[in-house]
């Protein structure tokens, strides 16, 4: 007769997750970066190295963390589908929480365009500004976006099917298409006539775009370890949260950018 000790079994399918040291050391490396980063703004010496190695610490510690994760989902079959389905519902909260972010970022561009103050002319743009035109690097810029959803979309599906090329190919270009808005976002600051201090407009111009900028990093990054476990073979047809959270951000990326361009760049202007 066997005798079976019953707190060798899972009554719910819910992961409870291990002892991690990855939360307080990810805690002390972001309070790190935060204090080099106030420190370098207000010019103390070395404290552009001090930043440098928070950022190294942060990077490191979600590195290990993510890897933690990726462990428990891909090879301890620890994501059922409860668990897929709260982790679901986490990114989604968290792109709420992302899309608030940018209703305070409009905000403050039509309090401002809406019902220019006399101290800036009242007028909008400002007198001196020279507005970037919406319809050269600006509408280059929407076509490859949109395109590079249009690939992730084409990712996503291939994937569910079973197409392995398919997947690679469509992942592949989205990065790449990500890598040209990014790089001519930049050009499009090199040569735009004003800078973020030259009052309302270019505040809010520079804190709205400049924002979704550092938000297409992350989504490009977000897809690239995509790429990278498609490639390791850690994703199926029916078990691919981590790209599929990746494609749902790229998609509020696209959406956010289409809100820039309509109210900002073409009718700011």
């Amino acid at each position: 007769m066997t005798n079976l000790n019953r707190s060798q079994f899972q009554a719910h399918p819910f992961h409870l997750v291990s002892p991690s040291p990855w939360p307080i050391y990810t805690c002390i490396a972001l309070f790190n970066l935060t204090t080099s980063g106030v420190l370098t703004m207000h010019g103390f010496s070395n404290a552009g190295l001090y930043l440098a190695l928070a950022f190294i610490a942060v990077v490191s510690s979600m590195s290990f963390w993510w890897r933690d994760v990726i462990s428990e989902g891909t090879y301890l079959g620890n994501h059922t589908l409860a668990v897929q389905k709260g982790l679901n519902m986490g990114v989604a909260l968290f792109i709420v929480s992302e899309a608030l972010f940018f209703l305070a970022i409009f905000w403050a561009f039509f309090h401002s365009a809406l019902s220019p103050t006399v101290e800036l002319g009242a007028q909008w743009p400002p007198m001196g500004i020279e507005a970037i035109n919406p319809f050269e690097l600006p509408l280059l810029n929407t076509v490859i976006l949109l395109s590079s959803g249009v690939t992730v979309t084409y990712a996503h599906h291939s994937l569910i099917q079973g197409n392995r090329s398919g997947t690679l190919y469509g992942i592949v270009a989205t990065v790449l298409l990500a890598l040209v808005f990014t790089g001519f976002q930049g050009v499009e600051y090199t040569v735009s006539s004003f800078t973020i201090s030259d009052g309302a407009y270019g505040s809010c111009f520079y804190f709205g775009t400049g924002f979704h900028g550092i938000h297409v990093m992350i989504g490009t990054a977000f897809i690239a370890v995509g790429l990278w476990r498609v490639l390791a073979y850690h994703t199926t047809d029916n078990h691919h949260l981590g790209l599929e959270s990746s494609i749902l951000y790229w998609h509020f990326v696209d959406v956010v950018w289409l809100f820039l361009f309509v109210s900002i760049y073409y009718w700011g202007s």
